[in-house]
C-alpha cells in the first residue's frame, strides 16, 4: 500500500453502484480493482496484491461471506462487509467469516472511505514500539509482533482481533466499556456499532478459552488475570 494509494477489490454485482462507488473510492484517493461476482472476486484477488477488500454481500456465483472466508484462509488483509441488508445476522455471519467492518447500503461516499482509511490504519499501524510481551494466566500476547500464544501454541488472529486482545492484555482485570473498545481498536471518533465489539469478543473467546474474557453486564468486558 502506498500512502497515497491503498488498492481496493470491490466486489459488487449491481453495475451502478459497482461504478458509482469505484468512481468515488476513486475521487477519495484509491485505486480500485472491480470485480461483478464471488468467483471473479476470488480470482481477481488470487492474481493481485490489495490493501483492503470491499464486499457486497449478496453476490452471484459465491456470496460475500463465503469470499471472505476464502479471503481470510491465504490473508490477513482488511475485509470490509457492504449489504443492503439490515438484519444482525447478516453482520454477524459476516464478522464470523473474518470481515473487520460492515457498512450498511445506501452508504455515505465520503464515511465510506473514511472507514476504509480507518481499517488501513488498523491494519498498518503497530503502536507497540517496545512494549514488553503481556502474559495473563498461560496467554501470552506480543504487542509488537501482533501475535498471541496460548499454553506456548500460536493463536491464528485477524489484524483486527489481534488489536483488540492487546488492548484488553494491556488492561487485565480493568473493565473496557465497548465505546472506549470502538475508539481504540477501530478507531470510531463517531458513532460505531457496538455488535462489532461482542462479535469480535465472542471470535477471541473460541480461540483463547472463553473463561479468559469476561462479560461484566451493563459495562463491558475484561481479561481475566
Amino acid at each position: 500500500m502506498t500512502a497515497d494509494r491503498p488498492h481496493v477489490l470491490l466486489v459488487e454485482d449491481d453495475a451502478a453502484i459497482r461504478e458509482t462507488t469505484a468512481l468515488l473510492l476513486q475521487t477519495h484517493g484509491f485505486d480500485v480493482c472491480v470485480s461483478a461476482d464471488g468467483q471473479t472476486g476470488i480470482d481477481d484477488f488470487r492474481a493481485g496484491r490489495f490493501d483492503v477488500a470491499l464486499l457486497d454481500v449478496m453476490l452471484p456465483r459465491i456470496d460475500g461471506i463465503s469470499l471472505a472466508r476464502l479471503i481470510r484462509e491465504t490473508s490477513a488483509i482488511p475485509i470490509v462487509l457492504l449489504s443492503a441488508r439490515s438484519e444482525p445476522f447478516d453482520m454477524v455471519a459476516g464478522l464470523e467469516a473474518g470481515a473487520d467492518d460492515y457498512v450498511a447500503k445506501p452508504f455515505d461516499g465520503p464515511v465510506l472511505a473514511a472507514r476504509l482509511r480507518a481499517v488501513l490504519r488498523r491494519a498498518g499501524r503497530h503502536d507497540a514500539g517496545g512494549e514488553r510481551l503481556l502474559r495473563a494466566d498461560g496467554l501470552e500476547v506480543d504487542p509488537a509482533g501482533m501475535s498471541a500464544r496460548v499454553g506456548g501454541e500460536p493463536v491464528a488472529l485477524t489484524t483486527t482481533e489481534a488489536r483488540l486482545l492487546i488492548e484488553l492484555a494491556r488492561n487485565v482485570g480493568i473493565v473496557m466499556n465497548r465505546a472506549t473498545l470502538l475508539e481504540r481498536v477501530w478507531d470510531y471518533r463517531w458513532d460505531g456499532d457496538t455488535r462489532l465489539v461482542d462479535v469480535h469478543v465472542q471470535r477471541l473467546r473460541a480461540k483463547i478459552g472463553r473463561e479468559r474474557i469476561e462479560t461484566v453486564r451493563g459495562a463491558g468486558y475484561k481479561l481475566v488475570g
